[in-house]
């Protein structure tokens, strides 16, 4: 418990000081360049709160990170000391996150002040809309972090992927970079609030091409995704996913919005 107060004591003071930095940077029209004052103000946010519950990260298959170079990393999710880890290594990036987030106390104004995109599930068009916001950012030469599970999950075995990130992975045409985090469960675990130290590896996996890929590959694009994913938690740490199928069908209204967004890409 003195832990979490600890961490909940680092969130305010790391958002006011972090946060505050971002504010005062953007009026002076501060430039948003790759390890300016923007990327340092994040990943300085994420070490604050990663030291202050006593987190180490080991990172693996580092070659696939890239350098800044545009591409979508998608990762599973298991807890919020998932975008803790992510945000304190990478490159330059933003995060494509559920609009429900920035309605938490401290870790929303943590959200924006480091620049994250909002997706508002309920509302499915408006999601689209914030991938095409996630697309031009990428189309820009700026890598995105997405976590197309949807929400955080009560074991590591893989759910269901979204569409949607592989979409606007395509729609970009930038590589997608399948990403594992394991160890974050443990220090802080979906509905509770108790955290306990520990190590989380981070681990890159080859990149999967979408270069030469339409709107209509988004299915077998994501089941490809999926199956590598799966296979890395499956050898690494024993974790067994079900199988993803492509082709499931959507809804009218929602594969409208997609292929308005997969046409951008055209």
């Amino acid at each position: 418990m003195i832990r979490g107060f600890l961490v909940a004591f680092t969130i305010v003071v790391a958002t006011a000081v972090c946060g505050g930095i971002v504010a005062v940077a953007a009026a002076l029209g501060v430039p948003n360049k790759p390890g300016g004052i923007y990327d340092w103000s994040a990943r300085a946010w994420a070490r604050f709160l990663l030291a202050a519950a006593g987190v180490r990260i080991r990172l693996h298959g580092t070659e696939f990170m890239g350098a800044g170079e545009p591409r979508v990393f998608v990762s599973n999710h298991v807890s919020w000391y998932d975008v803790f880890a992510l945000a304190s290594e990478l490159p330059k990036y933003r995060f494509v996150a559920k609009a429900e987030l920035f309605r938490i106390p401290f870790f929303g104004a943590g959200a924006r002040a480091v620049g994250t995109i909002p997706i508002e599930r309920e509302n499915r068009t408006s999601a689209f809309q914030s991938y095409e916001k996630a697309g031009q950012y990428i189309r820009d030469g700026n890598p995105v972090v997405v976590f197309p599970e949807g929400t955080r999950a009560d074991s590591y075995s893989l759910r269901p992927f979204k569409k949607g990130p592989f979409v606007l992975a395509i729609a970009s045409r930038v590589p997608i970079v399948p990403t594992i985090v394991y160890g974050a469960m443990e220090v802080l675990p979906r509905r509770s609030f108790r955290v306990r130290p520990g190590i989380v590896d981070i681990h890159f996996l080859a990149p999967v091409p979408t270069d030469g890929l339409t709107y209509a590959d988004r299915d077998t694009l994501a089941a490809e995704v999926h199956s590598r994913m799966a296979a890395a938690l499956n050898d690494i740490y024993d974790v067994e996913s079900p199988v993803l199928k492509a082709g499931r069908v959507r809804p009218r209204a929602v594969a409208s919005a997609e292929a308005n967004l997969g046409a951008t890409s055209a």
